[in-house]
């Protein structure tokens, strides 16, 4: 650490200053966070549209409720999503094979699970981003961070510039921020891939119900609101330059239509390809710390998993909380206090990216006597502690 900047430290006094870049989960979260602390926040994104339409559904624990709560925005998750307590296994052909109740690792007020529709989540942060009074920029980039012994000075793409005590790159699984103070770690494919569609929720789903085998190693779906959900079918990686994104929809149907139950109906809607996503399973585990000099990596930057147990986001949102309640701690903001944050943080990260991946590497070996739940029930038990 010898050869890092020693941070500053808040000025005395007076308020620090910090920089966000990337409006997703981590990143609203930290900046609603450090605003309520009177911490003076700019948020970039760069998405000009802040990525309030895009998604279909997202699946949250019990964990990222209580972030959510945490952020003040609770109330309109719930109002917004569709609360659920168990997980139902399915033959292929739609013939419940056995339901079991979720664990609530959020504790028991709050619901073990909600859906809900990605861009409504995503409208609900922002909102709450606009009414913290953190300066917001969209359609932007952080072209260059310089380092000195005071703070960051960061150049930005529009050609402007700014300075900060910290910097907080919240940019995503492909992070240029990463890449830009020298963290080497990359993404790597899992060797799955997921299609995804929202569609009208049949009135008998009212949980998330998993189909394992038939012509894809998993078909499921998640109810999102009183009216939608979100359906998925997860296979073997294909080369992404080789599908017709004008082909989606067909591709999606073609994996779809083996499934019964309420796939019928669900496979009915599968018919524009632009409402259908494909994308790979990644996983990324930044090893060491996960930050260098006064620039900080949270969420997708720091690390990601296949959504198998659903705690992609959660993690994120822990990041955030943790991160927040260490920098507004009255603590200096040194060295020793981010590693901290990565300390926290590593070895329930570790845990659930570990075990999302080794649930979907099972599946790919074709192991028939996996413990799968055993896994998953000792990953969300332990999930049950603060973070």
């Amino acid at each position: 650490m010898a050869d890092r900047p020693t941070l500053p430290q808040p000025p005395a006094g007076g308020t620090p200053t910090v920089l966000v870049i990337g409006g997703g989960a981590s990143g609203n979260a930290v900046t609603i966070l450090l605003r309520r602390a009177g911490i003076d926040v700019d948020l970039i994104e760069a998405k000009p549209d802040w990525n309030a339409t895009t998604g279909s559904g997202i699946t949250l624990q019990g964990n990222a409720l209580r972030v959510l709560r945490e952020l003040g925005v609770w109330e309109q998750v719930e109002a917004s999503g569709y609360p659920f307590g168990s997980l139902g296994v399915t033959a292929p052909d739609g013939t419940v094979l056995f339901v079991a109740e979720d664990i609530q690792t959020g504790g028991e007020d709050l619901p073990a699970t909600l859906g809900i529709q990605r861009p409504q989540l995503q409208q609900i942060l922002i909102d709450a981003v606009r009414a913290s009074g953190a300066g917001v920029r969209l359609g932007i980039t952080a072209t260059a961070l310089e380092q000195d012994a005071d703070g960051v000075s960061v150049r930005f793409s529009d050609g402007s510039e700014g300075r900060y005590d910290l910097v907080i790159a919240a940019d995503g699984l492909n992070s240029a921020t990463r890449a830009a103070i020298g963290v080497t770690d990359k993404p790597e494919p899992t060797g799955m891939a997921i299609w995804r569609i929202a569609a009208p929720r049949p009135e008998s789903v009212t949980r998330t119900d998993l189909a394992y085998g038939g012509p894809a190693y998993i078909a499921g779906y998640c109810p999102t609101s009183e009216n939608t959900l979100y359906a998925y079918v997860v296979e073997a990686c294909r080369d992404r330059a080789s599908i017709d994104p004008a082909a989606h929809a067909d591709e999606m149907r073609r994996l779809a239509q083996a499934y019964g139950g309420v796939w019928p109906e669900i496979t009915e809607h599968i018919t524009d390809p632009k409402k259908v996503n494909y994308t790979w399973f990644d996983r990324l585990l930044v090893e060491g710390s996960w930050h260098r000099g006064r620039v900080v990596l949270i969420g997708d930057a720091a690390h990601c998993c296949p959504p198998t147990i659903a705690q992609g986001a959660a993690m994120s949102l822990e990041d955030a909380s943790v991160l927040a309640e260490l920098l507004t701690s009255g603590r200096d903001w040194d060295d020793e206090l981010l590693q901290a944050y990565h300390d926290r943080r590593i070895p329930r990260v570790r845990r659930v990216v570990e075990a999302s991946v080794q649930i979907g590497q099972w599946q790919l070996d074709g192991v028939r006597d996996a413990d799968m739940a055993g896994l998953i029930g000792r990953t969300m038990n332990a999930l049950k502690e603060l973070p």
